[in-house]
């Protein structure tokens, strides 16, 4: 049976576990966006070398707010200061069937979250029906969000690496309607992406780039249309071991249309941000399976309409199943 690097199976997929979960960083209606900003790092057009099932489980927390002389709509409420935390958990399941497909590698898969948000407001300046509110408020739930189907297709060149990809938001998670703290966005929405990676295993060191647009729909509830999103993802990392790397990692996203409906009060609302942070990750062997822990880092900034904060990943990559290609015969 010809050697499996599985060291370069679980940083795959990590890379595409992650960037196909649901987000919770802040943008469009209610200050969130669905792609998960920053997840698209090392190793982010990088497939799976074999065929098999495996499992991406990310820990995510952001903290963030906005001054309280900025207001956001959320929830139908228009709201002035908001300070919100959000502790997450994303648990991706990844199917390759063929490392053929077209010339290249396929896989599909899923995610759900599950989401414990914590959010303030300095002022309720107006509520869901048009009623004046005056004082401030304070929400938190613990609730499943939107699943995600997910695909992506990469190609490999010697070590450059690129990938076509892309997701569905499916409403149809716990949606709180009128409140503050929502993980459920109730809107279809898609995003493609294009992602591509210089992944060199004998020095060390990988480059990889990643763009995407996510295209929102309508929140029937409040009758929010959300504009469409551009992301933008970087990183440089360099492998020290054959268990330890580390790098520089950052992302920038602006909204490229703007909010429209009668539930868009605050008009566009188009906004952008910025952040720059670190990652590390550590491969190990639990039980009988090569697994890796990957931690992320990133503080905002340049932030306009929207919070800005400090997020964080944990996450941890395995395979389920492996299908390793059948040996050559003469």
């Amino acid at each position: 049976m010809p050697h499996v690097n599985f060291r370069h199976v679980l940083w795959s997929l990590l890379a595409l576990g992650c960037s196909q979960a649901a987000g919770t960083a802040q943008a469009s209606e209610g200050g969130t966006s669905i792609y998960l900003l920053g997840s698209g790092g090392p190793a982010a057009a990088v497939q799976p070398p074999v065929e098999g099932i495996f499992v991406d489980d990310t820990m995510y927390f952001y903290g963030g707010d906005i001054a309280a002389d900025k207001s956001l709509v959320v929830g139908g409420n228009v709201a002035l200061g908001l300070d919100s935390f959000v502790a997450a958990q994303f648990t991706t399941l990844v199917w390759v069937p063929s490392t053929k497909f077209l010339g290249g590698t396929l896989a599909l898969g899923g995610s759900l979250p599950l989401a414990a948000p914590f959010v303030d407001a300095s002022v309720i300046v107006a509520g869901p029906g048009g009623q004046s509110i005056t004082r401030s408020r304070t929400d938190n739930t613990l609730a499943i969000g939107d699943p995600l189907a997910n695909m992506s297709l990469g190609w490999k060149w010697d070590k450059f690496y690129l990938q076509v990809g892309g997701f569905v938001n499916i409403p149809v998670g716990h949606y709180r309607e009128g409140e503050l703290a929502n993980i459920a966005f109730h809107r279809w929405a898609g995003d493609a992406s294009l992602a591509a990676s210089w992944h060199d295993t004998d020095s060390g060191w990988d480059i990889s780039a990643k763009a995407g647009v996510t295209f929102n729909g309508n929140n029937k509830v409040t009758d929010y249309n959300t504009g469409n999103e551009l992301h933008v993802e970087a990183a440089v990392e360099k492998s020290f071991s054959e268990k330890f790397s580390a790098g520089i990692v950052g992302y920038y996203y602006d909204q490229i249309s703007g909010d429209t409906g009668e539930g868009a009060v605050l008009g566009p609302n188009k906004g952008r941000v910025a952040a720059l942070g670190g990652t590390a990750a550590y491969n190990l062997i639990l039980g009988r399976s090569p697994a890796t822990f990957r931690v992320r880092v990133f503080q905002e900034f340049d932030a306009r309409r929207r919070q800005e904060g400090t997020a964080g990943m944990l996450s941890l990559t395995l395979p389920l199943k492996i299908f390793p290609p059948a040996a050559a015969t003469n």
